[in-house]
């Protein structure tokens, strides 16, 4: 999800800065939601469980995108399937692109020895570049962000009009070395809804997680659960008019920095510096753990890798730092 959300920023200035040209963007159904605001691009649905799926999947994809008369092919993933279409489209005569991922100098951020401790190129910069060798120059010093949506009226059922502040918290992560303690998560919970003007709604997914959440917002009226509640397309309304998100090194992020939502983010393994730093936001934004007391941090890209002795890293995140940074982004 990380992933797609980071492309959108970069293909809204891309459309604006050059509005003749037609983009075709190529993912799974799910994602279509990112890009509906976005003029002159048409979503094409990627069927990876039937008609798209293996290698003979990826030449119909091939043959299905060529009938559509494309020009150029960008290549925003670099993976072993859109490396196959890649060449296809090379071998077809058609000017191609990939994003270089950087993991040599991710390797050296991330090592326990000999670690080259600053920051990488970004994924946004590096989108840009895959644009730029095309030979579209994309600028994106001057973001624009859609407007604030509309909410269906089963959102506003639930959640009530906007009269407060309104805080989204996403507390989770696709690896538990990225997820910040429970036990903490309440306390950052509990001292945001101390506050009457702050409404706060929680996201998540699956019944481990909405069981969780239920957790944190019992006996609390400005705490509302938005996880199963609602679909996906309503999710993304209700955070278009956050006013600041709160999250992980997580899809999450990524979603509410697309949209031009403030994000603060929380990183424990992961760091900032790895190149996933969410669109727009400043550096300040970003709370990590104490590399003073766990100097070997950044140990992961994504999360992945667990290093011993390094469990509660997230720890040193104080959770009235955290209230002080969102209210502090309520202020401005």
């Amino acid at each position: 999800m990380g992933d797609v959300s980071m492309t959108v920023p970069v293909i809204r200035a891309l459309v604006k800065q050059y509005p003749d040209l037609k983009i075709t963007f190529i993912s799974r159904p799910f994602f279509k939601p990112f890009f509906d605001d976005i003029q002159n691009l048409e979503f094409f649905e990627f069927d990876a469980k039937e008609r798209h799926k293996g290698f003979l999947g990826l030449i119909r994809l091939f043959e299905d995108l060529r009938k559509l008369d494309i020009d150029a092919f960008a290549d925003l993933h670099n993976v072993l399937r859109s490396k196959v279409v890649r060449t296809l489209f090379a071998l077809s005569g058609k000017k191609t692109a990939s994003v270089d991922k950087g993991r040599a100098e991710k390797k050296a951020l991330t090592r326990a020895e000999n670690k080259i401790f600053k920051p990488v190129t970004s994924m946004f910069e590096r989108h840009v570049k895959v644009f730029q060798d095309l030979g579209f120059n994309v600028d994106l010093s001057n973001p624009s962000f859609p407007s604030k949506q509309n909410m269906d009226t089963e959102i506003i059922d639930l959640i009530g009009e906007k009269n407060k502040n309104w805080i989204g918290i996403a507390p989770f992560a696709q690896y538990e070395s990225k997820v910040y303690p429970l036990d903490l998560m309440q306390q950052v919970i509990d001292l945001l809804a101390e506050k009457t003007s702050n409404k706060i709604f929680l996201f998540g997914g699956g019944n481990k997680e909405i069981q969780i959440l239920n957790q944190f917002a019992e006996g609390k009226e400005n705490v509302i659960v938005i996880a199963g509640r609602i679909t996906f397309k309503q999710e993304l309304q209700l955070i278009s008019n956050l006013d600041v998100m709160l999250s992980m090194d997580s899809g999450n992020a990524h979603i509410a920095a697309m949209l031009g939502v403030k994000v603060i983010t929380l990183w424990g393994a992961t760091h900032p510096y790895a190149g996933f730093l969410p669109f727009n936001q400043p550096l300040e934004n970003a709370l990590v753990s104490d590399r003073n007391q766990f100097p070997k941090l950044p140990t992961s890209v994504y999360g992945n890798k667990k290093v011993e002795g390094y469990e509660d890293a997230m720890r040193s995140i104080l959770p009235k730092k955290i209230v002080v940074s969102i209210q502090s982004q309520l202020a401005e």
